[in-house]
């Protein structure tokens, strides 16, 4: 069984410094940064779940708070896309600076309102993304980076979201790079029921290891 670290790092971020969770299999063959929704945080336990199926994988991860906490309790701070995609481009250029990370493909992985700060971050660092993957996500939040995006991008949706599911189909259609979009049966918004959270890390693995290209 590979032995996987999980390291606690801080992250600068302008004038505040972000706590994270660094998930790190021996040889990563990728590194995934998760946005979490809603003001969730990097101890969402879908989130990680999901890390720690990727680990296991072989791929790395970041699971960051991109909010302070006192941010966190502020309503318009959780659905500031703009703020949380700064953020999240603060963690991208971090790992991207790390020595043991060093030329490792980055993708991103973002859940509900997360999901649209991953498509604005992609869309701002088309260069440095090379996969995102959305679960119960709300692109419809980033109507305009949505044509920007160039990194291969799957969206998931349970089953049972059904107005969500309308919007990623509107996403999609929106979307001018290699996409997909997996509905997946039983499963609502967060994903609760029996087997379907597995289902969504299997997706993200196949997905983000399908487009890791290792880098010169």
């Amino acid at each position: 069984m590979k032995t996987i670290r999980k390291d606690e790092v801080t992250i600068p971020a302008g004038e505040v410094t972000l706590l994270g969770n660094l998930y790190l299999p021996p040889k990563a063959k990728g590194m995934v940064l998760f946005a979490h929704g809603s003001g969730s945080g990097r101890f969402s336990p879908r989130n990680q779940f999901v890390a720690e199926a990727l680990a296991a994988a072989g791929i790395a991860s970041l699971l960051s708070d991109l909010l302070k906490g006192w941010e966190a309790e502020d309503r318009e701070k959780v659905f500031d896309i703009d703020l949380l995609s700064d953020r999240l481009l603060n963690c991208l250029i971090w790992v991207i600076n790390e020595k043991k990370l060093k030329n490792v493909p980055v993708g991103l992985f973002g859940a509900s309102t997360g999901a649209a700060a991953a498509l604005s971050a992609a869309a701002k660092r088309p260069q440095e993304v090379k996969a995102v993957v959305s679960r119960g996500g709300r692109p419809d939040l980033v109507p305009d980076s949505l044509s920007l995006v160039k990194a291969p991008t799957l969206l998931i949706v349970g089953g049972h979201d059904r107005q969500v599911i309308e919007l990623n189909r509107t996403a999609l259609s929106r979307l001018h790079c290699t996409k997909e979009l997996v509905i997946v049966p039983d499963a609502g918004h967060l994903f609760e029921e029996p087997g379907t959270l597995e289902k969504v890390a299997a997706l993200a693995i196949e997905w983000f290891g399908r487009y890791f290209v290792p880098m010169d």
